[in-house]
């Protein structure tokens, strides 16, 4: 069962980053997120 939750959240993880890779900087801007911090904030979302 703990296996199961640990992808599930290294998934959710890599789709959080993936998504917000994808916006350009005046878009994570807007969000408050400063592209170096893409991975803390997807971590942070788990």
């Amino acid at each position: 069962m703990n296996l199961i939750r640990n992808y599930r959240n290294w998934r959710r993880y890599r789709d959080t980053v993936t998504e917000l890779s994808r916006l350009s900087n005046r878009e994570l801007t807007d969000l408050g997120i400063a592209r170096g911090d893409i991975r803390s904030v997807a971590r942070k979302a788990i």
